[in-house]
């Protein structure tokens, strides 16, 4: 009896060379790509700074200037005198901390509700969250206003801010939920079985490894209480009480002539905090992956 083995197909080395060849152009190709992408998402930020780093004179000039110079930091310094601007900017920054704390907070405990405890009418929550994200806006300008008047909270911080959280809460019990529904329950339940109590399973275990998720919350709550505009044109109504937004709108439409180098440093300044959070928070956003996991 004869034996026959089937042995692997021995690759040429010119075949070889042709397929190495191929994936390297292939793959230059995609760098290619990534760095075309790469260079659309950035150019408008690199020409709001390079505007804002001009003189006005040069921003008419039918050549545009790509490298401004020499730079000029006159709008920098014209931005930073002006009362308004750091008026404004302790606005925000009020309303933004408390948004963000009392969204994450009351996101965290109702995506803890829905998601490890089996209640009536918890799948009905779940679906009144995703109903809540599909109204629009606009659509409850006049009833948020004439609420917040009747409650003299108009022109405030308070209430602003409670504008905001009714706005960001959905979302972030519909981000945290999803999260929270990747960590094996087994895992508190392990921790329990070596002595831990229910609440302390959950604070050693799975909270540490919540932390991707309560730092995406974080971020998208203080994106949008940041930058959101129209709310914020709706309820402060008085010039004293305007949000960063408010003011850089209010600061061009003073000027007899648009001042577009102005209104790019202040728009410059007004993204700084944003770049410095995504700064931070790109180096700890997997950090608590996997902490705290129970090892067998």
């Amino acid at each position: 009896m004869t034996r026959t083995t089937d042995l692997p197909a021995v690759v040429p080395p010119r075949s070889r060379r042709t397929i190495g060849s191929r994936n390297d152009t292939r793959r230059r190709a995609w760098n290619g790509v990534a760095v075309a992408a790469a260079f659309l998402l950035v150019f408008p930020i690199y020409w709001m700074v390079n505007t804002a780093l001009s003189e006005n004179e040069d921003l008419f000039s039918r050549t545009p200037r790509f490298f401004p110079f020499p730079l000029s930091f006159d709008s920098f310094a014209g931005i930073l005198a002006d009362g308004g601007f750091w008026s404004a900017l302790g606005m925000s920054a009020g309303v933004t901390v408390i948004v963000v704390v009392v969204a994450v907070l009351f996101g965290f405990f109702a995506a803890i509700a829905v998601s490890r405890f089996r209640f009536r009418g918890g799948g009905l929550i779940i679906l009144l969250v995703l109903v809540v994200q599909m109204i629009p806006t606009e659509a409850l300008f006049i009833s948020q206003f004439r609420m917040l008047d009747g409650w003299h909270l108009l022109n405030t911080v308070g209430g602003l801010s409670l504008l905001y959280i009714g706005t960001v809460v959905p979302f972030t019990v519909w981000l945290l939920r999803g999260f929270i529904h990747g960590i094996p329950a087994e895992l508190e339940e392990a921790a329990m079985v070596d002595g831990c109590s229910r609440f302390g399973a959950f604070l050693r275990v799975t909270l540490p490894l919540l932390g991707p998720g309560i730092v995406t919350a974080s971020v998208f709550a203080f994106l949008q209480a940041w930058n959101e505009y129209t709310l914020a044109l709706v309820v402060m109504t008085k010039p004293g009480n305007a949000t960063l937004p408010l003011w850089l709108q209010t600061f061009s439409s003073e000027l007899s002539a648009t001042d577009w180098a102005g209104i790019m440093a202040g728009a410059t300044l007004i993204s700084v905090p944003v770049v410095i959070l995504f700064l931070i928070v790109q180096g700890r956003l997997g950090a608590g992956m996997m902490a705290g996991a129970v090892k067998g």
